[in-house]
């Protein structure tokens, strides 16, 4: 497989004086100045997927902190209190196994979807393409197309230019704000957020608002494709995924080339041309700035415009659409049909990424489904590790941290054993109010001289009374010599 190609490096001629005091050499500088991108707008089947979604995510992302479920947010990430409310899940941190279950299926998902078809996610999905697209669209609508914002920024300051530039920064930040006071609401109960944002306080809430805003304003109104070129690992490690049957945003050398500029009336095979008629529309939509043409770049996040600028100059020049197309290397090369491009996209990498994705996914639905509404964790208290109190008995003492993960007050019955005449002394029911998690002391005794001196397995019974949610913990019971 081809590698990506790196960007070229300034190269700039001097000539220094040798020790014979002749001139020779040159220096190559490794920094060149960004030069500004003006994607230029276009229609068609992949950028109308791109807009799609871009709704789909954001109406997603917006609008899931103002939903309720109950009397509490749908989805909130209550840090403080060390809770996440997902639809009518309670999650702790003991349930952290889930988080690193969610991070393996979204890993093998990436690899998966890039194994098949490159970097779609980067393409239609991410936050990064997602927010570029929408600030970019707010610019077109303000500033005019392609063409009129070059006009704009190469001419003078006007009043008119300074009216425009500064009603886009306006809703820029607006946005960037909204995006950051949104994502802030993932982790503090949006409505209070707001009523706090109001009459300013909450110190930290307002920090991160701006923080997240800011980040947003920055990145997807000025660093825009740095940010998938430099910044996103994602790009130069996208190789290793790529094989020959991928399938990737093509230029069909053999048809294109010789390329060049012709009248549409005129037969291009009598004049040894290609289909490529030279017009750079692939370049000028693309929002990366770079040539397909070159072959495969790291730099292509797999957007697909430049497929539909292609096929609208095809049309109009009524040649066959798919000089710039979806197609594999080996495709491109064997000239194979899309219905053969499809079938090695089923190779045994991929069928493997697919089998092991639904595995993991079965299983941890089974466990979420499976999960019980309860948990319990046992410390043994170090200040009295045994001790003689009244009635002959022998006594350990223990905290229990009994959590609740219903969404309704659950009453508990605390029995143990493991041991003979081992009762519980202190209180065996307990109170606990709806996701909450509560810290409880419990006395545990035997009659002195039952068990010989040393360290005994003992077991902790929890069970929800009138529920059939039940917990065992195991502990020790410590007989002193």
């Amino acid at each position: 497989m081809k590698p990506p190609s790196e960007p070229a490096r300034k190269v700039i001629p001097i000539s220094p004086i040798a020790s014979d005091g002749s001139s020779q050499g040159e220096i190559v500088s490794l920094y060149e100045a960004q030069k500004k991108i003006y994607p230029r707008s276009i229609s068609g089947v992949f950028a109308r997927w791109r807009w799609g979604m871009v709704f789909l995510t954001q109406l997603v992302f917006y609008g899931l902190p103002w939903f309720e479920w109950g009397q509490r947010q749908m989805v909130l990430f209550d840090l403080g209190a060390r809770r996440f409310y997902i639809f009518g899940l309670v999650l702790y941190p003991q349930d952290f196994i889930y988080l690193t279950g969610l991070l393996i299926i979204s890993a093998l998902s990436l690899f998966l979807f890039t194994a098949v078809a490159g970097r779609l996610w980067c393409g239609f999905a991410c936050p990064q393409t997602v927010y570029t697209e929408m600030f970019m669209w707010i610019e077109h609508k303000i500033e005019g197309d392609r063409s009129a914002r070059l006009r704009l920024d190469n001419g003078p300051w006007t009043f008119e230019k300074v009216r425009k530039k500064f009603f886009k920064q306006v809703i820029w930040i607006a946005v960037a704000l909204w995006t950051g006071f949104t994502f802030v609401g993932y982790f503090v109960p949006i409505r209070e957020l707001g009523a706090e944002l109001l009459v300013m306080q909450g110190g930290w809430q307002i920090f991160w608002v701006l923080f997240y805003g800011f980040a947003t304003y920055g990145n997807a109104g000025y660093m825009r494709e740095q940010v998938c070129k430099y910044m996103c690992p994602y790009a130069r490690f996208q190789s290793a995924m790529f094989d020959k049957d991928t399938l990737i945003v093509s230029y069909d050398v053999e048809r294109g080339e010789p390329r060049g500029p012709r009248n549409k009336n005129i037969d291009q095979k009598a004049k040894g041309l290609g289909d490529c008629i030279d017009c750079t529309l692939c370049v000028q939509v693309c929002p990366v700035g770079i040539d397909i043409r070159k072959g495969l770049q790291y730099e292509c996040i797999g957007c697909g415009l430049c497929v539909d600028a292609c096929n609208t100059v095809m049309d109009k020049m009524h040649y066959p659409k798919g000089l710039i197309r979806f197609s594999t290397q080996n495709g491109v090369a064997q000239r194979w049909s899309q219905s053969q491009i499809l079938r090695r996209v089923l190779r045994p990498r991929v069928l493997i990424y697919s089998a092991v994705l639904v595995a993991l996914c079965v299983g941890m639905m089974a466990s979420l489904v499976t999960r019980t509404p309860l948990m319990v964790d046992v410390v043994r208290d170090r200040a009295a590790l045994s001790r003689i109190v009244a009635g002959g008995k022998l006594e350990n003492i223990y905290r229990l941290q009994i959590m609740n993960a219903t969404e309704g007050p659950q009453r508990y019955r605390i029995g143990a054993r493991g041991l003979e005449g081992l009762e519980v002394a202190s209180d065996a029911e307990v109170e606990i109010g709806a996701a909450e998690s509560r810290w409880v002391a419990v006395r545990l005794q035997i009659p002195y001289g039952s068990a010989p001196p040393g360290s005994h397995a003992v077991q902790f019974d929890v069970q929800a009374l009138g529920g059939a949610a039940h917990v065992t913990e195991k502990s020790v019971f410590l007989v002193p010599r």
